[in-house]
């Protein structure tokens, strides 16, 4: 009898939990180094991934797919986070729970026909394109705009922290179709390959170096109508409806991370001695990390709950909302303990946690700010006295 890790966990989420750390552990974490160089996941790998059936989970079974809910997501998020490239991780996340929710859930019969059997295999890698210079969580502010053509629409804008564009096929891009209208918003697929589409600017980041980040311009692209998403001004709500499984999954890659910076941080204090013994056996050292470790395990369940509540059909903003609050200021946190605990080498580039201590720095930044994040949940916690 399998032994599932939480009670939210099944014999199939197990079973790709370990599928997922078995692959990043073989495929991923021997070789990372080399991405970070090049600042580019070799397409080779999605192609793996996709054979393998991880760029399928959610999508329903009549389209090839497992057809799981979010409990799926959070599962692959977390074993994902074990790579120790969170670079690599987002990339990932990017395709299969940030971007192609959007298609899956707005997405016609023929444009689920036309793109899901290439997303699926890897051979087209999506990214999610709502981000602009003067709108970041603010997604009802956004200026890019898309108008009446013909039989299509003309897009105009820039876009910017589009993690995946630069190698990327096809972005689920969040345009302004009505100007009146504050939240009058629309959501396009857009191929990279389109007339007047352009990434002006590669990002140089402090972390997630093997991960591909751009600033895009849109410049009289124009797309056929068939490439409207959903409902025409309705996509700041297709946007709000899948930030909860956004923040989910971004959590979820921070948790996996953690973990193992605290194994390979208990590891390295009993080996490392000094003061006449191991590190540690000094009550300050192991009792801190005794600490990460239960406060790492307090965010996995929580995330769980949350993910459950998700699948059963329940509003789990709230909840959702802080989670990613708690759960990313907990992972950076334990990151710092465990780049101090490794002394002078946690603080050189060719040890492992100091890659991952830069990376897990835009956990409460990326996917709705620390701050943003518990306005949520502040808001549903009035009490109407």
């Amino acid at each position: 009898m399998t032994v599932n890790r939480n009670i939210y966990m099944s014999d199939e989420l197990e079973a790709i939990y370990e599928q997922t750390v078995a692959f990043v552990a073989n495929e991923v974490t021997p070789v990372g180094d080399a991405w970070e160089e090049t600042g580019q996941v070799p397409r080779e790998i999605y192609k793996r991934m996709g054979e393998l059936g991880m760029f399928s989970l959610r999508v329903p079974e009549r389209w090839g797919g497992l057809g799981l809910g979010p409990l799926a997501s959070a599962t692959f998020a977390e074993a994902l986070g074990t790579s120790t490239f969170a670079g690599f991780e987002a990339n990932i996340l990017v395709h299969t729970d940030m971007a192609l929710p959007h298609l899956l859930n707005a997405g016609s019969e023929a444009q689920l026909e036309h793109w899901l059997p290439s997303i699926q295999s890897g051979d087209t890698m999506m990214c999610i394109g709502v981000t602009e210079p003067d709108a970041g969580s603010d997604v009802a502010g956004l200026r890019t705009t898309a108008v009446p053509d013909g039989d299509g629409w003309r897009l105009n804008g820039t876009k910017t922290f589009i993690t995946g564009a630069v190698y990327g096929d096809v972005i689920a891009l969040a345009a302004r179709t009505n100007p009146d209208d504050r939240y009058g918003i629309s959501m396009f697929l857009v191929p990279t390959a389109a007339e007047g589409f352009e990434v002006a600017r590669k990002l140089d980041k402090h972390g997630w170096r093997c991960s591909d980040t751009a600033e895009l311009v849109l410049n009289d692209v124009w797309l056929p109508g068939d490439h409207l998403l959903g409902e025409v001004h309705r996509g700041f709500y297709a946007a709000m409806q899948n930030f909860q499984n956004e923040r989910m999954v971004i959590v979820g890659m921070g948790i996996g991370a953690a973990q193992v910076a605290i194994d390979l941080t208990n590891a390295y204090t009993q080996q490392r001695k000094a003061f006449g013994s191991s590190l540690y056996d000094l009550g300050a050292i192991r009792q801190r990390m005794a600490m990460n470790q239960a406060q790492v395990d307090a965010a996995r369940a929580s995330m769980y709950h949350a993910a459950w509540l998700a699948e059963q059909g329940i509003d789990a903003t709230k909840e959702m909302s802080g989670v990613k609050a708690f759960g990313a200021e907990v992972v950076n946190r334990v990151m710092y303990d465990c780049m101090q605990f490794h002394g002078g080498m946690g603080y050189m580039r060719e040890s492992t946690i100091e890659r991952m201590c830069r990376d897990a720095r835009i956990l409460p930044i990326g996917g709705g700010a620390t701050e943003v994040m518990l306005e949520e949940v502040a808001k549903r916690s009035y009490v109407d006295i």
